[in-house]
């Protein structure tokens, strides 16, 4: 008799042709940061031809959509992405840097096959509450801008998740676990001088530079550096360094600063003393500074009942299961690597690093491995705050393959991605139908959650007046 479980999987192997190819075109069009309108044409084309109830422009964003199935009962939310990043077009199944325009854009987080598997993940529940009669109600997001953005948020922030129960998502991988909740809560603040211009040479005494003060802010954040938590990390990029007339004082000039922390409060104390540190480079250089937050998105929040229930999915499907083409691609790939990279890739899932003859990994971690290694940041951390969520991560490359490059980008159509991409969906789908069986999961997890927030309360790190950095469509 067949297994409980592989009711659902068998929905999800229905659909995975149609939505690897929604993978596939989505990577043919890689757009950046609030600029995904193909992309997500192609997801709400998806949803209407899956049956759902399409909400676009959610949280008054052109470029995020929501799906919805099912009626009454607890509400399970699976987030999608498929935004890409500047500057990494890349030929697909290529194992040398090879770009498709030069300057342009690519998938080098696989944010391609992320949305793809997650709406593939609803579509599976969607069929199967059709054909179990159960009540309940999936909810796929679609989401854009993950890379900086902070969509999720800003649809947290307009109380787009208040009536959700808990919320399922998965990220491409070098390996296959349950997502450790660790991630760096993060805000970018814009700061702009503004000074007085003169001319450089013959009056030099009458300007006041701006472009001065923004290299003085950056040296105080410098010497900051040595100050403060080991976890904590501050980034800059020049948006306006004052022109390109050396021999005029820069009267304006910008810094974006991107400051990261291991908490809300932590980022909240931090984002203080870097604002102290551009009033005293104003006050050296006598111009004057003002500051505004471009986005923000708060840490991880985990959930151990949930984490366990998908470990308990990983575990039942096993690894992926890829074969000797993939491995040959996979190995390819990783003749463009270093031991280091290899070595850092499998120290994040909490295990011990593998020969190098391993080019793809081909088990599931355990849940209780404690990962090592850097930490980034995502506005799924906000969508945790709101309501109890998890995260698998599935291996969909090679082992070592550093993300935001050129490598992710040439596996991003490659059945092994493929592979992986349909082996998420059904982790989540799983999860999601285990939740909706189990109303004494649903309520450990609140139960945790609730715990959470009455240590610490949840405050958005977007202020109120900030909205989202929206690219108006071109005509």
């Amino acid at each position: 008799m067949m297994r409980n479980t592989n009711e659902i999987w068998e929905h999800v192997d229905n659909h995975k042709e149609a939505f690897i190819e929604l993978s596939d075109r989505v990577f043919d069009i890689p757009e950046t940061l609030y600029n995904e309108y193909e992309s997500v044409a192609e997801h709400k084309a998806m949803l209407d031809q899956q049956g759902f109830r399409v909400t676009e422009d959610a949280a008054d964003i052109p470029t995020a959509v929501i799906g919805e199935a099912g009626d009454d009962g607890p509400v399970i939310a699976i987030l999608g992405e498929f935004d890409a990043l500047p500057y990494l077009s890349q030929a697909p199944g290529v194992a040398e840097p090879r770009p498709l325009v030069d300057g342009g854009n690519g998938h080098g987080c696989g944010h391609n096959l992320l949305g793809s598997a997650a709406l593939l993940a609803a579509t599976a529940v969607k069929d199967w509450l059709e054909q179990s009669g159960v009540k309940a109600r999936v909810r796929y997001y679609g989401c854009p801008a993950e890379e900086g953005g902070a969509a999720k948020a800003f649809m947290v922030r307009d109380g787009l998740f208040d009536d959700v129960d808990l919320a399922i998502s998965w990220h491409p991988a070098t390996f296959t676990c349950v997502n450790k909740a660790n991630s760096l809560a993060n805000t970018r603040v814009d700061f702009t001088f503004h000074g007085k211009a003169s001319h450089a040479a013959a009056a030099p005494e009458l300007g006041r530079s701006a472009l001065d003060a923004v290299e003085l802010m950056n040296v105080g954040v410098n010497y900051m550096r040595e100050h403060m938590p080991d976890d904590a990390r501050v980034h800059y990029a020049y948006l306006d360094a004052g022109g390109v007339a050396p021999n005029v004082v820069q009267h304006r000039a910008t810094v974006r600063q991107l400051v990261r922390a291991r908490d809300l409060p932590g980022l909240r104390s931090l984002l203080e003393r870097v604002k102290k540190i551009a009033e005293g480079a104003a006050l050296m250089t006598e111009t004057t500074v003002e500051s505004k937050v471009f986005t923000g998105v708060s840490n991880l929040l985990g959930n151990r009942p949930l984490e366990e229930a998908m470990q308990a999915e990983l575990d039942h499907l096993g690894p992926v299961e890829f074969d000797e083409n993939d491995q040959a691609f996979a190995r390819e790939i990783q003749k463009t690597l270093t031991d280091d990279d290899i070595a850092v890739s499998f120290r994040r899932c909490g295990m011990p690093a593998p020969e190098r003859a391993q080019a793809l990994c081909d088990f599931v971690a355990p849940l209780d491995t404690i990962g090592e290694g850097g930490e980034g940041s995502t506005d799924v951390g906000d969508t945790s705050w709101a309501v109890p969520t998890v995260q698998a991560r599935v291996a969909t490359c090679a082992v070592g393959t550093p993300f935001h490059t050129w490598q992710t980008v040439a596996q991003g159509k490659s059945p092994a991605a493929h592979k992986g991409m349909v082996y998420a969906a059904k982790a989540m789908a799983a999860t999601a139908k285990q939740a909706i069986e189990n109303k004494a999961l649903r309520e450990a997890a609140w139960d945790v959650h609730k715990a959470q927030l009455a240590k610490t309360p949840y405050i958005s790190p977007l202020p109120e007046d900030v909205k989202p950095p929206i690219v108006p469509r071109k005509a």
